[in-house]
């Protein structure tokens, strides 16, 4: 019903920048909350950050806070990471994913709530 395509991982070094998108489809994008969430290898997937269905909240990782913002455009039905000052414990696979909620609090940290997944994109930080 939602298919969602992450894109722009990649290779970077410590301090830098990346920018991920991720696509989605459909006609009822401002439907879901959409959340990104982040797994290393041998390592629990995690939660990273989440915005509302129009963008007015967002809440992020106590590890994340004040580096990375999520943000969306629902006219293109995409949902953004910007992601600066990025450390090496950053590097993971990146996922994003759709809630279909209609409420906002807490419990969108975990990942029970998430309908709907990409594939994700890798990224690594060097040094």
């Amino acid at each position: 019903q939602v298919q969602l395509v992450e894109s722009g991982g990649g290779l970077v070094q410590a301090g830098g920048s990346l920018r991920l998108s991720c696509a989605a489809s459909g006609r009822t994008f401002s439907s879901y909350a959409m959340a990104w969430f982040r797994q290393a290898p041998g390592k629990e997937r995690e939660f990273v950050a989440v915005i509302s269905k129009f963008g007015g909240s967002t809440v992020y990782a106590d590890s994340v806070k004040g580096r990375f913002t999520i943000s969306r455009d629902n006219n293109k039905n995409t949902v953004y990471l910007q992601m600066d000052s990025l450390k090496p414990e950053d590097t993971a696979v990146y996922y994003c994913a759709a809630a279909p909620t209609t409420g906002w609090g807490d419990h969108l940290k975990s990942r029970n709530w998430y309908n709907y997944w990409g594939q994700g994109t890798q990224v690594t930080v060097s040094s």
